[in-house]
């Protein structure tokens, strides 16, 4: 992905990580495209952002997927870079069976809202000159936080759903990248925002815009803190980092 001269539409983007990115790229030159489920808080990144471009979404349902993707396509028919930042992130205690209607809604949002979109926008991605798919995973994918299961498995989801369509789409105009969070200190869980241990989010998305710029190509999206989790297995430390994590 070009760092500039995109149509970017971001599922997601109306706070937190989401927002913020949108609001980097538009300022290297990008046209952006958000969208989410509060109307409220459309309202007031159109009066923030007026550049910006937005859509009431809900990724949990299909129909609505379905139908506000092909809008997108139809009044921007040059979009050219889809970013499926949607998801949630729920504490859950799968010691008794009351985490199902929770774990459920997760892999609504997360797994099959991200399969959704890119069924939507799949087709007019490969018909543009140059495209890009950006998935949005986790450290989480690769080394688990306790309180979170199906949120930590539904983020190695899409790592691996990420690196399968890669090889699908390796002979075709559009690109898949991973974006691999650490934590960063937005609202995604109560309290998150607070947390000493995440990472200031101005901080992660400067890293994230650099390294896009420095290699438009790659395939996953690592800022540094992120490592310690990505690559445990590799390094061949994976207990400790799991140990560290849950501590």
């Amino acid at each position: 992905m070009q760092i500039s001269g995109n149509t970017i539409f971001i599922p997601g983007a109306t706070s937190g990580l989401g927002l913020a990115l949108a609001v980097a790229l538009e300022q290297r030159g990008n046209r952006i495209i958000v969208a989410g489920r509060r109307e409220d808080r459309l309202a007031e990144i159109r009066a923030e952002h007026p550049g910006f471009a937005t859509y009431r979404l809900d990724v949990s349902d299909r129909d609505d997927v379905a139908a506000v993707s092909a809008r997108v396509i139809a009044e921007h028919p040059d979009v050219d870079v889809l970013v499926t930042m949607a998801g949630i992130m729920v504490a859950e205690d799968w010691t008794t069976g009351s985490f199902l209607e929770t774990a459920e809604r997760i892999v609504e949002t997360n797994v099959l809202g991200t399969i959704r979109l890119i069924a939507a926008f799949t087709e007019h991605l490969q018909s543009r000159p140059a495209a890009t798919i950006m998935t949005v995973s986790s450290g989480l994918a690769h080394a688990p936080l306790a309180p979170t299961a199906t949120y930590n498995a539904t983020k190695a989801a899409i790592h691996q759903l990420s690196e399968t369509i890669r090889l699908q789409l390796g002979d075709t105009s559009v690109r898949v990248t991973e974006l691999v969070p650490p934590s960063v200190a937005t609202e995604l869980m109560p309290g998150h925002a607070d947390d000493a241990r995440a990472m200031p989010l101005d901080e992660f998305v400067d890293e994230v815009v650099a390294l896009i710029e420095a290699d438009p190509d790659a395939t996953e999206i690592l800022v540094e803190r992120v490592k310690f989790l990505r690559y445990g297995e590799v390094r061949g430390d994976y207990a400790q980092v799991v140990a560290a994590l849950n501590a």
